[in-house]
């Protein structure tokens, strides 16, 4: 990935990628496709715009509030949130 957002790789195994992304306002993860499914666990409370093929929408985050996704949909995460932004990935190989 590509983005403005610092992207630091916590554990990478035979089993798990787990990354903690932290972004200042604006900042993104980059255009990427993940290759498995994967959870997200967001650290604070927060707002991210999810684009896609298909368009933008918004998304308000939960501290805490972990969510799973499947893999192969392309997108970018964009921060949304008025100061520093942090969750951890979780990708199940």
């Amino acid at each position: 990935m590509t983005g403005s957002a610092k992207a630091t790789t916590l554990i990478d195994n035979d089993r798990v990628i787990v990354t903690e992304y932290s972004f200042q306002p604006g900042e993104n993860t980059g255009w990427h496709r993940h290759g498995h499914d994967y959870v997200v666990v967001p650290m604070m409370d927060g707002r991210l715009k999810i684009a896609t093929k298909d368009g933008e929408t918004f998304v308000d985050m939960k501290k805490g509030a972990a969510y799973f996704r499947n893999e192969g949909v392309e997108h970018d995460v964009i921060s949304a949130s008025e100061g520093v932004y942090v969750f951890i990935e979780i990708e199940l190989k």
